[in-house]
């Protein structure tokens, strides 16, 4: 469908450059229009540390109650807690959810995420194009008489007491961590589970602050691991953790300071969470898969695979009713967060499992990494993504072809997966084998050829 869409409507969220493309007057319409397609009578607002966030969200929440809807204030947090705030507040008739932020996007940038009762995901096929439709139109309904209130509430306390849930206390040791906050807003959360813990924290750049004095809170940047991978060495530290701004992604580094793959945290965490739900299936996506195939099925798990994206993952998730899901770019969901995604609950999980099993972070991994090395995502920017792919795909045409999500192609002892990325000009290739190093770097290297 053709739609006249204004800047930044995208198929999951909202995102733009302010003021220039995100402005107050269109958080204000965006408001009105949120209310207009999913007739919500009581919304979360919560929003993140970026310099614009507090404006965007009071011309924001002024749409709502300009609508007649109550609005529940979180204040500055992270994506997550919207979406805890959103299913465990159903009973109180909440039935929305928006956070203003733009995640691991420049400092200029902001932008709207949202959810619906239950904590389902908002996307353009759901009503977020229709959204923008009727503000390029102008046909949004004028406010009403009967104005919603608005509230500020405390509700990290109860997110706190469910993220605890996923573990047992009682079987956690002492152990020294690096926590990389990055400027963003973890750190509001874990000052408050550090005194729950027997854990302790070094942070690093742990003040919430959106000009971000230390670089864009994305730790995915191969150039943006270094400083936590340091810190651990000259602590000592038993695992590093880093997330981005709005902390719904988690990353790890072991105990030798050595960044661990998403890809291999997949199959590990499913591992983990099997052992009390034998049967139960796991989501994954398409760009690496036979580590979690394997780990998933010797563990007493179904594997079903799903196209990358966070609304993708959780619909399919719902759909076969999914114990947890994990996507190689360090998104983890789980069916009791409402099938969504968080970045805190999987390191509790790997804490956990390192203190039971008396295992440090790389030896939890060793054996995995060694049986199906990784390329490590590479991103390529090209002018004609899809000729490319075209010519890739009749260069490997004797493989098993899939193109569930890009062009997956498996042989014997290799597979990859070529795809365009959903936001910029770029390709991404993923590459595994069989614990073969040398044909993984031969092969990554012939790929590369045909990109470059």
């Amino acid at each position: 469908m053709d739609y006249s869409l204004p800047p930044g409507f995208k198929a999951y969220d909202i995102r733009g450059r302010v003021p220039d493309q995100l402005n107050p007057q269109l958080a204000y319409d965006i408001g009105r229009a949120f209310y207009s397609v999913y007739k919500v009578s009581k919304v979360v607002v919560g929003h993140d540390m970026r310099l614009s966030s507090e404006s965007l969200v009071e011309s924001l929440v002024n749409g709502l109650t300009d609508m007649g809807v109550d609005v529940l204030l979180l204040g500055l947090c992270g994506t997550e807690e919207i979406y805890h705030a959103a299913f465990s507040l159903e009973g109180e008739g909440v039935d929305g959810g928006i956070i203003v932020t733009a995640s691991h996007n420049p400092a200029d940038y902001n932008g709207f995420k949202f959810v619906v009762k239950g904590a389902k995901p908002v996307t353009g096929e759901s009503g977020l194009f229709k959204m923008g439709q009727l503000i390029t139109q102008g046909d949004l309904p004028e406010a009403v008489e009967n104005k919603g209130s608005k509230k500020k509430i405390d509700h990290r306390k109860i997110y706190i007491d469910h993220l605890l849930s996923y573990i047992d206390p009682d079987t956690l040791k002492p152990l020294n961590i690096v926590a990389n906050i990055g400027n963003g807003c973890a750190g509001l959360v874990l000052e408050q589970l550090e005194n729950k813990l027997p854990f302790s924290f070094i942070k690093m750049n742990p003040e919430p602050d959106g000009t971000f004095p230390n670089g864009v809170p994305n730790p995915l940047l191969v150039e943006n691991r270094q400083e936590t991978s340091e810190k651990i060495k000259e602590s000592g530290a038993n695992l590093g953790i880093a997330w981005d701004g709005d902390f719904d992604r988690c990353f790890f580094w072991d105990e030798d300071g050595t960044f661990i793959e998403g890809y291999y945290l997949v199959g590990l965490l499913a591992e983990e969470l099997l052992q009390n739900h034998p049967g139960s299936k796991i989501i994954h996506d398409p760009r690496l898969t036979w580590n979690t195939i394997e780990v998933v099925k010797n563990a007493g798990g179904e594997p079903v695979l799903c196209q990358t994206g966070h609304a993708l993952i959780k619909e399919k998730m719902r759909a076969v009713d999914g114990l947890y899901g994990g996507e190689m770019s360090a998104h983890h969901y789980f069916r009791d967060f409402a099938y969504c995604d968080s970045g805190m609950i999987p390191w509790l999980l790997v804490c956990s499992l390192m203190c039971r099993t008396g295992k440090k972070l790389s030896e939890l991994v060793a054996e995995r990494v060694a049986s199906y090395p990784v390329s490590g995502e590479i991103n390529n920017k090209v002018s004609d993504p899809d000729a490319i792919i075209a010519t890739i795909r009749e260069k490997y045409k004797d493989g098993e072809i899939d193109t569930i999500d890009g062009l997956s192609v498996s042989f014997d002892n290799y597979r990859f997966n070529i795809r365009k990325s959903n936001t910029e000009p770029l390709l991404r290739l993923n590459v595994e084998t069989r614990g073969d190093k040398a044909l993984l770097e031969q092969k990554t290297q012939e790929l590369l050829s045909y990109i470059q």
